[in-house]
């Protein structure tokens, strides 16, 4: 399917999975709205994306606030015209024992991961139902999958997209919308990395371009198809 022209919102666009997914889209011709809380990170990443002669923006705001957001989405929308695709991507990560974490901590990685998403589709959603087509790709995790020692709060977060992703895609199928829950391992982005999770290594551990692509064959399946769910791995244990 040819996706030239389309627009889209990225959240957490400047940096790891949202930057290469942005970078992945303007290659192929999509104006691109990014959006975060780092103004120089959002203008370094827009300046490159210009350079593939797409109409690239960005708005400031925490999606974990909800007045913040209608205003950022509504200033998107004016900047771009329209939408045709939500990246939900923006998330926050922290680990520890249940008892250990910090309240504060636990209440930022369910706001964030959970009700950021929220807020962010609710405001773009009626748009999409107008045109009566569009693409939503909620971003979870395997850790959304499977809980472990240490990852409650993380996968609290990432077990509830996958449910509130997996009902929306039956919300709106009939408005010819695909939703689309991504449970990716291991990336290596600035996140995992900072956390100690992976080393990157470029040869052993799965690279944000590998899941921008992921995100484009999505796309570019014939409307009638929908990748409702996937999982990306690397090919090394």
């Amino acid at each position: 399917m040819d996706l030239k022209n389309k627009k889209a919102i990225i959240t957490g666009g400047s940096k790891g999975l949202g930057k290469a997914t942005a970078i992945a889209f303007a290659k192929k011709g999509i104006d691109v709205a990014i959006t975060g809380r780092n103004e120089q990170n959002l203008q370094e990443t827009v300046a490159e994306l210009t350079l593939f002669g797409v109409n690239a923006t960005y708005e400031i705001f925490d999606i974990g606030n909800y007045e913040e957001v209608k205003r950022g989405i509504k200033n998107i929308i004016n900047k771009l015209g329209s939408v045709d695709i939500l990246v939900n991507n923006a998330g926050i990560a922290a680990f520890g024992t249940l008892n250990e974490m910090e309240v504060k901590t636990w209440e930022n990685i369910i706001k964030t991961n959970v009700l950021g998403m929220y807020y962010v589709t609710k405001e773009v959603l009626p748009y999409l139902i107008a045109k009566n087509e569009g693409d939503i790709f909620n971003i979870s995790s395997t850790a959304g999958l499977n809980g472990n020692a240490t990852t409650s709060a993380y996968s609290a977060s990432k077990f509830a997209v996958i449910g509130l992703s997996e009902s929306l895609m039956k919300e709106v199928r009939k408005y010819n919308i695909r939703v689309v829950t991504l449970t990716p391992s291991t990336i290596a982005t600035d996140m995992a990395l900072n956390l100690g999770i992976t080393d990157g290594n470029p040869d052993k551990v799965l690279q944000p371009e590998d899941f921008a692509e992921l995100i484009v064959a999505g796309l570019q399946l014939p409307r009638r198809a929908m990748m409702a769910n996937a999982s990306l791995w690397s090919t090394n244990p």
